[in-house]
């Protein structure tokens, strides 16, 4: 299927968020409580004549996507950009063509295209000053077969999850991340 077929498959922002049941409030909360800054703004207005589409590969349950998701439906807003989404797990043989490192089905993934179905740009699962987040708490667990490993893990997520709820400054380190490939992809001279 071509990338143009995949995006006419995916759910509209509110189809999406109806069906969703497990993070759809914490979502929505950062959905309503996030603003762009004016340069971004700036930036996205002109690239608006570009009609860039995303697709965008989630999944309810999805940590990152909690935060991710609400973020790109703002830089989407304010580049006038249609946005389909595609739950993972019902779309493998598309994300298997986006995995992280070659091997990991990582969530969200952002796929930015243009009106033709080109793919011009791919975002994530996560802003690069994040996933050092990530992996510098991820390195402080014991090992996966140490008896505490669980609840160790456990305690890291609910972390995270709360930082994602409540740290703006992670907000715009991921704004700025999607802001900064769509602006090194060089797309306002296009």
């Amino acid at each position: 299927m071509s990338l143009n077929d995949w995006f006419l498959k995916g759910l509209t922002y509110e189809q999406y968020t109806d069906q969703m049941n497990v993070n759809k409030d914490d979502m929505l909360s950062i959905y309503n409580r996030f603003t762009l800054n004016e340069d971004d703004d700036a930036f996205l207005e002109k690239i608006q004549d570009k009609q860039l589409r995303v697709i965008v590969l989630t999944e309810d349950w999805c940590g990152d996507a909690l935060v991710n998701n609400p973020i790109l439906m703002k830089v989407a807003e304010a580049a006038n950009m249609e946005v389909r989404f595609l739950l993972r797990d019902q779309n493998l043989e598309l994300m298997d063509q986006y995995l992280t490192n070659g091997t990991s089905r990582s969530i969200p993934i952002f796929i930015f295209i243009d009106q033709n179905g080109n793919e011009q740009a791919v975002w994530g699962p996560r802003a690069q000053k994040i996933q050092n987040m990530v992996d510098l708490e991820r390195a402080k667990l014991p090992a996966a077969d140490s008896p505490n490993f669980k609840d160790k893990q456990s305690e890291m997520f609910k972390k995270f999850r709360e930082s994602y709820l409540n740290d703006e400054s992670i907000w715009e380190h991921i704004s700025y991340s999607m802001i900064t490939l769509l602006k090194g992809n060089d797309l306002h001279h296009k």
